[in-house]
């Protein structure tokens, strides 16, 4: 009974093919989340309000209880003895003060937050494009797992047909115990190989499970091949560094550095605020010569405030700022520098794969042609065991090598699309 639900079991298990992998990926990574958390931060920030434009109101309240001795000698020679007076002080406001001029300091805030945000936004995307790249590299490492497992597999086949074959020569005395034992040895020996390799493709799964933040991990199947884009080329690579997000990220931050520069400066101008607001002072005492005095009402003026010297900390600011600037800028060359060697060494490797590969397809014929003949002499006991066994060992390195150059090929394709910022769903 066990043997018919196996089947069922494993056609129950559901598919996973790229495009929902990525798509459950950018929904849910944390990764992606955090980013994206960093992106709202900025957004927040990047107002008016921060920057210092809009006005400041403020309410003040301050109210004291006292309790004092009084003893007082007035020059009308009245005395005043009291002791345990009470007294009572309120202080209130309501103050509005408003930025009138700071040497554009305040447009120079505004525009470093809005590259912020626009930086923020960069950094989303780079990890959103490296997050693609993760799942794709991943995915495809379980396809070619499987093909590899296939191909162990057939060579399994390979093995039984032999086994039975010299089973059948055993029987009618035409085959020696060394030769069956032998065949049984390498049957064993096939299923043991291909239960390693079902292992890794398992371990794959739950690898690409953990990139897609799944916090249950279930059982699936992946029906997929390796396609590779065989159109990609230097040059346009070469042309499309600039828009990756990265580079964008290290543009953002010279322009964010050059705006530092001139907050940095603007300290060095005359500050101009407007201040109103409404006043109401109460004090009030059981004794001495003021029982109660109370005044209240609005006011309005101006304060200027004009930095004369502060020990060259304005220049010290300054000069700290233009050397971030210049190091802002020597980090986006280097980064170029850096994405123009990993695209041209990404690129060769992928065109001398795509070589290979091609050849690679016409042995792995010629190794599938060699084991089928070998195994028609070894039927009609033209060809020895050991002539199998090699053909076998041939088509299981032909197969592997050509699973792992087109693993390779569809990498350095993947990381060339990364680099041109032109990752997608498929």
């Amino acid at each position: 009974m066990m043997v018919f639900l196996l089947p069922m079991v494993a056609l129950a298990q559901p598919k996973i093919g790229l495009k929902e992998a990525i798509d459950t990926t950018l929904l849910n990574s944390f990764d992606l989340r955090i980013a994206g958390n960093n992106l709202t931060i900025t957004k927040i920030n990047n107002s008016l309000g921060v920057a210092g434009a809009l006005p400041t109101v403020a309410a003040n309240l301050t109210d004291n209880q006292s309790v004092t001795n009084v003893n007082q000698k007035l020059n009308s020679g009245t005395e005043i003895k009291k002791s345990s007076a009470n007294g009572n002080t309120m202080t209130s406001s309501v103050s509005m003060g408003l930025l009138l001029f700071n040497g554009l300091k305040v447009w120079a805030t505004k525009e470093r937050l809005d590259l912020l945000q626009k930086q923020s936004e960069y950094q989303l995307n780079l990890q959103i494009q490296n997050s693609i790249a993760a799942v794709m590299t991943k995915y495809f490492d379980i396809v070619r797992q499987q093909e590899y497992c296939k191909i162990l597999e057939n060579s399994l086949d390979v093995s039984q047909k032999k086994l039975d074959i010299i089973t059948e020569r055993k029987n009618v005395g035409m085959a020696n115990d060394a030769d069956y034992l032998q065949a049984l040895i390498d049957v064993n020996a096939a299923k043991q190989v291909v239960k390693s390799q079902q292992l890794v493709v398992e371990q794959a799964k739950l690898d690409l499970l953990q990139l897609m933040s799944r916090k249950n991990y279930y059982a699936y199947n992946v029906e997929d091949s390796i396609v590779v884009d065989h159109s990609l080329q230097l040059p346009i690579v070469l042309d499309y560094l600039k828009k990756n997000p990265q580079f964008q990220v290290a543009a953002e931050q010279i322009r964010i550095n050059e705006q530092v520069i001139k907050e940095v400066a603007a300290l060095r101008y005359p500050t101009l605020r407007a201040n109103t607001g409404y006043n109401l002072n109460r004090s009030q005492s059981d004794a001495g010569l003021t029982l109660l005095n109370q005044n209240y009402g609005p006011y309005a003026g101006v304060t200027l405030a004009i930095p004369l010297y502060n020990g060259n900390a304005y220049n010290a600011q300054k000069n700290v700022a233009k050397v971030n600037l210049q190091n802002a800028q020597l980090q986006q060359e280097s980064l170029l520098n850096q994405l123009t060697s990993n695209a041209m060494k990404t690129y060769e490797s992928y065109n001398i794969t795509l070589q290979q590969l091609e050849a690679q397809l016409k042995t792995i014929e010629f190794s599938s042609k060699l084991i089928y003949v070998v195994m028609q002499r070894f039927q009609v006991n033209q060809a020895t065991i050991l002539d199998v066994k090699a053909a076998q060992n041939s088509y299981e390195l032909t197969g592997y090598q050509l699973v792992n150059l087109k693993y390779a090929a569809k990498i350095a394709e993947i990381e060339l699309k990364r680099l041109m910022y032109q990752l997608g769903s498929r």
